[in-house]
């Protein structure tokens, strides 16, 4: 294998792909980059068994194609401390040595053979695809992500949820706590089905998606899903189970309406909390007339703080406490300068909307679970 390559394209290229690899890899392959010289272009390929992200780039002053398993870490350290400049790559196919030079020095760099590199999953006869636009996948991915659980024992909600129904993709996240929905209007989905992304490749793919304009091709079965991009393919398994009815926990009857500065109420939250007791993180809020008075304390260390701030409230008063960092979280994450919570009463999960002022083809739902007020 021996080919001409920009430096900087390159390490764009391995650092992309590099972000798949574990810290924890049970083969020690893994740890390396599977290059892969063909037609004047080459591949790279990362993986955790679980996920597999590769990548093409357009090579110069081909001599010798070839395929070769080589050490990301030392690649990556090699190439980060070169300018922009033509890099020439030869490899020794018999003892694998990797020699990269450039117009006033050269370095070497032991490679390995790439005959025990894992295959990538494959998907199914029964499939399903869809061709999905960037800007929704993206938006989609980025208002639920963060709602997403940590939790080994329901593994089938340390993921996003896609439900593809005719005409429309809802995205959605939970942790028990806290929820989030994301309606988008997609007119090309003609079927019935969903599949769960597990946490890790939804943010490698936010990080990928950010670089694409053209189109997404997404084909998925029961157990991987393939995302298809212009430079990148991202293969991966999927959290396998039945998602919560997500549904069934959204109250649909709130008489009890507020509109209020978004950014306001989070920094109001954000100087009382700082008295909250550590372990709950609880804050009180008092909502009456056009006013949401927040308070919080920790007797242990006879600490309190009050705030209040002006809403357009319609409904009768209501007093519910949330975690404050629960409720900093879910008010970050919108991005309208006015959001709408609707709430029923304290025992009842708190629904934030984003307010928009013109129509707008997805809609949000972000819901809170309360905590109990120690009288």
């Amino acid at each position: 294998m021996k080919f001409t390559v920009s430096s900087s394209a390159l390490l764009s290229l391995l650092a992309t792909t590099g972000k798949v690899i574990s810290n924890k890899n049970t083969l020690p392959i893994l740890d390396y980059f599977l290059l892969e010289l063909k037609e004047g272009e080459l591949t790279v390929t990362t993986s955790d068994l679980e996920t597999t992200l590769i990548g093409h780039l357009k090579v110069e002053n081909v001599e010798r194609e070839g395929v070769i398993a080589a050490p990301a870490k030392l690649m990556l350290d090699s190439l980060k401390e070169f300018p922009e400049m033509p890099l020439e790559i030869d490899v020794n196919d018999t003892t694998w040595e990797i020699k990269i030079k450039w117009a006033s020095g050269s370095l070497s760099i032991p490679g390995a053979s790439a005959v025990s590199y894992p295959a990538m999953q494959t998907i199914g006869a029964e499939h399903k695809e869809i061709t999905l636009d960037v800007d929704m996948l993206i938006a989609g991915i980025n208002k639920t992500i963060f709602a997403t659980a940590d939790d080994e024992l329901r593994p089938v909600m340390n993921g996003v949820y896609f439900n593809f129904e005719e005409g429309k993709l809802t995205f959605v996240a939970t942790d028990a706590h806290k929820l989030v929905r994301s309606v988008s209007e997609c007119h090309d989905i003609d079927f019935n089905s969903s599949f769960i992304l597990p946490k890790k490749p939804a943010n490698l793919l936010k990080g990928v998606l950010l670089k694409e304009e053209e189109p997404i091709r997404v084909t998925f079965d029961a157990k991987n899903v393939i995302f298809d991009l212009k430079n990148h393919k991202l293969v991966c398994r999927l959290i396998e189970g039945n998602y919560p009815n997500y549904n069934a926990v959204i109250p649909t009857a709130n008489p009890n309406k507020v509109l209020v500065d978004r950014v306001e109420l989070v920094n109001g939250i954000k100087r009382v909390a700082v008295c909250s007791n550590p372990t709950t993180n609880l804050i009180r809020m008092d909502i009456a007339g056009n006013k949401i008075s927040l308070a919080a304390q920790d007797i242990d260390f006879s600490v309190s703080a009050n705030e209040t701030i002006s809403c357009s409230y319609d409904g009768q008063p209501v007093t519910i406490g949330f975690k404050s960092t629960f409720l900093v979280e879910i008010l970050s994450n919108i991005d309208t300068p006015t959001v709408q919570i609707e709430l029923a009463d304290s025992t009842r999960a708190g629904v934030f909307k984003p307010v928009y002022d013109d129509k707008r083809n997805s809609e949000v739902l972000m819901l809170l679970m309360p905590m109990m007020i120690n009288a």
